[in-house]
């Protein structure tokens, strides 16, 4: 049996890595930069920017880049600028409508218990799966079940999600008819709010006011009505009997609720019970700090990624926990104590010294490959991975998989192979969206049902929600993964600047012809009896040894000399074009790209020359003298390909 393992890398301050690692496998992976943060789970004293009616939300300065988005369906009612015996009156409603919640949920566990334990858990973990789906979603649309019904009616069900995607409450009960965010929410109004969404692009951050806490066995949600609850991923009916008991033994304050995560399975009352004090003192601290705060201001951090991963990632199998970087040792160490002392003695340090402990594990080499488009798989086939714009494509290719007896055994076995690879490359890289997988045809319909099963079934344990369909009569398999955090080409590359990300540039003749198209036009102009076109070295070889002959039409033509130069700073297709006017030509030094010329824009070049000539008259632009004495007038431009000549001047 392979041993479990979490490593993490703290050598560097810049940086911290977390992978878990079952025996040489890369299972989890994670990875945190001083400079890019993450901001979701921390709590902000904030103030109200804007309110917009027709979005019905409210645009929050929390101190982020950007102001946050704040969802009407996101504000509490105790927020509400209304008469005291209207919000008493919605509250009582909103307690109402999530008392008959927790009540219209012991049906199904009582009902576990009388079917077979593995059927029963088949079930409820469909029914609370697709659920959960529709409470997790920060649109805040209020028939959402209607939506789930819908889905699985198509054959769209609903797998993984983390646990505390449950601390938020469904808000379809609240009447949000009665009241607009104008008449409630108020500019400049002071909110306490929790992010739910990273910033994204130019997207703000998503806010809610329905605090969430999370520790290692509960979440605490300290401003929701509800008086507690077990994960819906826990579905053996025993279990939550024993975890429903334990729960109803705690003394939460009216107003709260706490549930019970999956971590807090076979665990004894006094562990439950330590972890749930343990955010009751957290919430008084948020409570103290946001009192003495003046908004906008941060009251309360999530944690780095040291303690994100002992809470989330950390569990029983795990056999030890190493460290890399003395700093990080010791949060890990103190953390572990506070949360779970027992265990803390499987905090090591990494004491080799002579090679990086990511090297010593065979880690460093799963992580680069981690990076490639291509995976490849044991039976030689492999999969190719290319995010775009609108979404996720993946290709399944048998390779060199020829080993089956026919074609259908080996399309089978290379989609079962690939259906773990799948599950595991989108959870290391961190893929979300739409994706879209490219399975290899098969004949048989129960060889699709077999994929889609085993994919599903390594699907289960994601932490992300899953929404996933079926295999249609194209081979196509479209799920969506719920975005938990940048990926990791987000946080680790950028844009080539050769390419500008496409991963494709123009070849070198197209290039050339957009080049002799360029110059044609600027001699048919007639504004120089000269001019240098600077093109990159192996487009400019290519003109002068394919196309001379275009050119030297071109100069007979319109009777003007024309140079042709290399620069291999501009990238295809882009090219600069130097005018030279009079006896003798000047070098001009520009910087590329200072003056690009989109068009004819003659009204312009009549300004620049009226204006040349009044600073002439006034003696402030006298005309150059070179050694010799002769006067040279020199315009440098430069031209971007694909312009128009209708597009003006920048």
């Amino acid at each position: 049996m392979s041993i479990k393992q979490m490593l993490i890398d703290a050598t560097h301050p810049e940086e911290t890595r977390v992978v878990v690692m079952n025996g040489n496998r890369l299972e989890d992976f994670d990875v945190e930069s001083s400079s890019r943060k993450q901001l979701k789970g921390n709590i902000y004293l904030a103030k109200v920017i804007r309110v917009e009616p027709s979005l019905q939300a409210a645009f929050v300065d929390y101190g982020g880049n950007r102001h946050g988005f704040l969802a009407f369906s996101e504000i509490h009612p105790d927020y509400y600028q209304v008469p005291i015996e209207d919000r008493q009156a919605l509250l009582e409603e909103y307690k109402a409508a999530e008392i008959s919640e927790d009540s219209a949920e012991v049906e199904p566990d009582d009902a576990s218990d009388e079917a077979p334990e593995s059927e029963a858990a088949e079930e409820q973990g469909e029914s609370d799966t697709d659920d959960d789906a529709g409470e997790g979603e920060e649109s805040g649309i209020d028939d959402h079940r209607n939506v789930e019904t819908a889905n699985k009616a198509k054959g769209v069900e609903t797998l993984g999600g983390d646990d505390t995607d449950e601390a938020r409450p469904p808000r379809k009960h609240l009447n949000y008819r009665r009241y607009k965010i104008q008449e409630v929410v108020k500019r400049r109004q002071i909110i306490l709010v929790q992010v739910v969404k990273e910033e994204r692009g130019n997207k703000g951050a998503a806010l809610t006011t329905y605090i969430s806490l999370a520790g290692r066995y509960c979440v605490l949600m300290p401003n929701t009505a509800r008086g507690g609850g077990i994960s819906r991923k826990i579905t053996n009916g025993a279990d939550r009997k024993q975890l429903k008991a334990i729960l109803s033994e705690l003394e939460i304050p009216d107003g709260m609720a706490v549930i019970v995560r999956t971590a807090g399975i076979k665990r004894s009352r006094s562990e439950i019970k330590r972890d749930y004090e343990y955010l009751m003192r957290l919430w008084d601290s948020v409570r103290e700090l946001t009192l003495n705060s003046m908004a906008p201001s941060l009251v309360h951090e999530e944690g780095n990624l040291i303690k994100r991963s002992i809470r989330d990632l950390y569990s029983r199998d795990v056999e030890d926990i190493v460290v890399a970087g003395d700093a990080g040792y010791r949060m890990a160490k103190d953390f572990i104590k506070l949360l779970i002392p027992s265990h803390a003695k499987r905090v090591q340090p990494y004491k080799e010294v002579t090679m990086p402990m990511f090297r010593h594990f065979q880690v460093e080499s799963q992580l680069d490959a981690i990076h490639s488009p291509e995976v490849h798989m044991k039976s030689g086939s492999y999969i190719v991975i290319n995010p775009t714009e609108a979404l996720v494509s993946i290709d399944v290719n048998s390779g060199r998989s020829t080993r089956e007896r026919n074609i259908e055994e080996t399309a089978l076995k290379t989609n079962l192979e690939a259906a773990d690879e799948i599950a595991r490359q989108l959870r290391l890289r961190d893929l979300a969206g739409l994706i879209v997988i490219d399975f290899i045809d098969m004949e048989v319909n129960r060889n699709n049902g077999l994929v889609e099963r085993r994919l599903k079934d390594a699907m289960r344990n994601d932490r992300a929600r899953i929404q996933i369909g079926r295999i249609s009569p194209f081979g196509l398999l479209e799920l969506s993964r719920q975005r938990l955090r940048m990926s990791l080409i987000e946080t680790s590359s950028e844009p080539c600047q050769y390419c500008g990300g496409t991963g494709i540039r123009r070849s070198t003749d197209s290039s050339a012809l957009v080049a002799l198209r360029a110059i044609e036009e600027e001699a048919n102009r007639k504004q120089a009896s000269e001019f240098v076109v600077h093109v990159p070295t192996a487009i400019a070889l290519y003109i002068l040894n394919q196309k001379r002959s275009a050119l030297s039409e071109i100069e007979t033509r319109c009777e003007i000399s024309i140079n042709v130069a290399a620069d291999d700073a501009l990238v295809p297709p882009d090219l600069r074009l130097e005018r030279i006017r009079g006896d003798v030509r000047e070098e001009v030094a520009r910087e590329a790209g200072s003056m690009i010329v989109e068009g004819d824009e003659k009204p312009g070049k009549r300004r620049r020359r009226r204006s040349r000539n009044r600073k002439s008259a006034d003696g402030e632009n006298a005309p150059q003298n070179d050694q010799n004495g002769d006067n040279v007038t020199s315009e440098s431009q430069h031209i971007r390909a694909g312009k128009s000549d209708d597009e003006g001047e920048e």
